[in-house]
Parts: structure tokens; C-alpha cells; sequence
């Protein structure tokens, strides 16, 4: 089995969002978003959006595969977060060792209301 690597370009930004400054990287590719969906096999949609990343949030690849699989679960840790630009999603990124990469935009809620997978 082979192994690729994708290097994706990420470029410090500083947004106005609500009426504040917001420190974020904006990934140099565009994905499209799922919106609700229950689990990983639901991913996917045909608009492109901008991403750009608010926070990384680090999982085990136990905790990353139950996340997986359950995405309409409340978690504390997407509380408030999340929300659109006009042009892009600000996402909380999950990764896990071995797994793919999420881009989570909450929209403010507690749950993985949109999601974006790279890999």
C-alpha cells in the first residue's frame, strides 16, 4: 500500500465577522459542504466553498471515528463556533492520526451542522 501526501496552502487571514476582528487560515482550495448529514457516507454537495479555519481540534482515531458516525451529536467543543462569510465557512478542523480531515462549520450551534472532508 502506498501512502500520498497532499499539501494544502494556508494563508493567515484577519476577518470582520459580528463586528470583530477574527485571526483564521484560509486553505488555498475550495470544498464542498454536506449539510446535516448522520455520518461520514453522507458527505458531499456540488457547491465549492472558501474555508477558512477558526481552530484545530485534535482527536484519537477511537474519538474521530465515533464522531464520525453519529455527526448530529451536540458536543460542547462546536458550541457557538462556526458561521458564513458571504464567500466562505468559518470551520473548526478535525483530524485524527490515519484519518481524513474535517471542516466543521457549526453555524453557531453545538452539532456538525455542515461538513466539508479532504482525503
Amino acid at each position: 500500500m502506498s501512502t500520498m501526501t497532499i499539501t494544502i496552502e494556508r494563508t493567515p487571514r484577519t476577518l470582520q465577522f459580528a463586528g470583530q476582528s477574527l485571526q483564521v487560515e484560509e486553505l488555498s482550495i475550495r470544498l464542498p459542504f454536506a449539510r446535516k448529514s448522520a455520518d461520514l457516507g453522507e458527505l458531499g454537495g456540488r457547491d465549492q466553498h472558501k474555508i477558512y479555519v477558526t481552530e484545530t481540534k485534535e482527536l484519537t482515531p477511537a474519538e474521530f471515528d465515533a464522531f464520525g458516525r453519529s455527526l448530529l451529536v451536540s458536543r460542547d467543543w462546536l458550541r457557538g463556533k462556526g458561521g458564513g462569510t458571504g464567500d466562505g465557512c468559518l470551520c473548526v478542523e478535525v483530524t485524527a492520526p490515519g484519518r481524513p480531515y474535517l471542516y466543521v462549520n457549526p453555524e453557531g450551534g453545538d452539532y456538525a451542522r455542515y461538513v466539508a472532508r479532504l482525503g
